[in-house]
């Protein structure tokens, strides 16, 4: 089954179910693997667009119980359904979150690094949880690296998506980046998908609701989670982690920060592989070229403090 589409008599099944009436039933915005739906004023409906996504929301049904748990902020799960019998396939509701999202409510930059914050310090505390404390967090897989992003620069020269002024010097900043990485990656829970559109925020001030969409849970080096952030919010996330989680020796925050640029880089490049446009789409890998060249101009330009100490 490749792209599966709700019927409108499921969703009536699945909203009577909870009380609501089919009338109270809207689409919501979609991700990049659910459909969504908002059940009346109260209930968040998540169905998968195709059977690849359904390891996903099982994985979700999973993670989101024990984070919340942990004191992360993110709505709570009221069903996980994956008899298929109202659907023909697994679902979710979850209870929504007040507020919208910060990709739909522009806020200004001052009022977005307050969320970004926020959504820091709420990765201090997930990065916290381990798996001898929730036992069944050890089903959720473990990222693999994705092997030596120079290897993929030369995969980029030879096939033709860069030249080899470009090549040389995007290994140049790989090799300096390098240096930061620790010898002994350390492995954390992460979210894996903290942008824009995964964070609420109130609409009455700048105010973190919750985080959502945790299928790209994983356990992986805690840096990787700041890479699918805007770079204008990274300075803000980092301050909030490091005061949730007392990092912030000199040391530490060079570390930190070559480790979060080399993930954005090493992702922005291995978009360009993949250059089909998707107009519309809310997916952070939905505009590969100009995700790259904001990178691009970033790396070229002279960063703002506390980057300096890299270039």
């Amino acid at each position: 089954m490749d792209d599966y589409e709700p019927s409108r008599e499921t969703l009536a099944a699945i909203a009577a179910r909870h009380g609501v009436d089919i009338e109270e039933v809207r689409a919501a915005p979609p991700g990049g693997a659910n459909h969504v739906f908002h059940l009346g004023d109260d209930l968040v409906l998540r169905i998968p667009r195709a059977e690849r996504f359904v390891a996903d929301l099982v994985k979700e049904a999973l993670v989101i119980p024990a984070v919340r748990r942990a004191g992360v902020r993110t709505p709570d799960v009221v069903t996980f359904d994956d008899t298929r019998s109202m659907a023909d396939m697994p679902y979710m509701v979850l209870v929504r979150a007040p507020g919208t999202d910060l990709a739909q409510a522009q806020l200004p930059r001052a009022e977005a690094n307050t969320v970004f914050q926020q959504a820091g310090r709420e990765l201090a505390t997930l990065h916290r949880l381990s798996a001898s404390a929730e036992p069944g967090l050890s089903a959720v897989p473990e990222d693999d690296g994705g092997g030596d992003p120079r290897a993929l620069v030369d995969r980029l020269f030879v096939k033709g998506w860069i030249d080899i002024e470009a090549s040389r010097w995007l290994t140049d900043w790989f090799d300096r980046l390098s240096a930061y990485l620790p010898t002994d990656k350390p492995r954390v829970l992460v979210h894996g998908d903290i942008a824009p559109q995964n964070l609420l925020v109130s609409r009455s001030a700048p105010a973190l609701t919750g985080i959502v969409d945790w299928g790209d849970a994983q356990w992986a080096d805690p840096a990787i989670e700041f890479a699918k952030t805007p770079l204008t919010g990274i300075p803000a996330m980092l301050e909030g982690y490091r005061q949730g989680s007392g990092e912030g020796t000199p040391a530490e925050v060079g570390s930190w920060e070559a480790r979060v640029l080399w993930f954005h880089l090493t992702w922005a490049l291995g978009r360009l592989l993949h250059p089909v446009p998707k107009p519309g789409e809310r997916h952070w890998t939905a505009p590969p070229t100009s995700r790259l060249l904001g990178l691009l101009r970033f790396f070229a330009s002279t960063p703002p403090e506390p980057w300096t100490n890299l270039v």
